[in-house]
């Protein structure tokens, strides 16, 4: 991970919220990490209701292999998330879910990944 990214996340570390059970030491390099991926791979980020989202991914293995490395990491730490990555039809998407008492925790995350998204050059 780029250094400079690292610093970046860790002055806006902010948006990920107090429910995040993540060690405080290891939150910067996972939310440099989320980061990247919303800035380099999401193409669309999409709610279907308020406890779902739906990230559109650049549709390339390594892509696929990092939103699936993300989110066995974080259902490691935080449980009440529900990751379905799916390859299908030249598409590739990661499915979010959370219960009731975590929407917000899923709105701050689609919040950064639109965020960030919207940074990344198009083709």
């Amino acid at each position: 991970m780029d250094p400079q990214q690292v610093r970046d996340t860790t002055q806006d570390e902010d948006w990920a919220p107090q429910a995040c059970t993540l060690p405080t030491a290891e939150r910067p390099l996972r939310l440099a990490a989320f980061d990247a991926l919303f800035a380099e791979a999401v193409t669309g980020v999409r709610r279907s209701a308020p406890g779902q989202a739906r990230l559109e991914l650049l549709p390339e293995p390594t892509v696929a292999g990092i939103a699936a490395e993300l989110a066995a990491a974080e259902t490691g730490c935080c449980s009440f998330f529900t990751f379905t990555l799916t390859a299908t039809g030249g598409a590739l998407t990661l499915e979010i879910s959370v219960d009731e008492q975590h929407i917000e925790v899923l709105d701050a995350l689609a919040a950064r990944a639109t965020e960030k998204s919207a940074t990344r050059t198009r083709p």
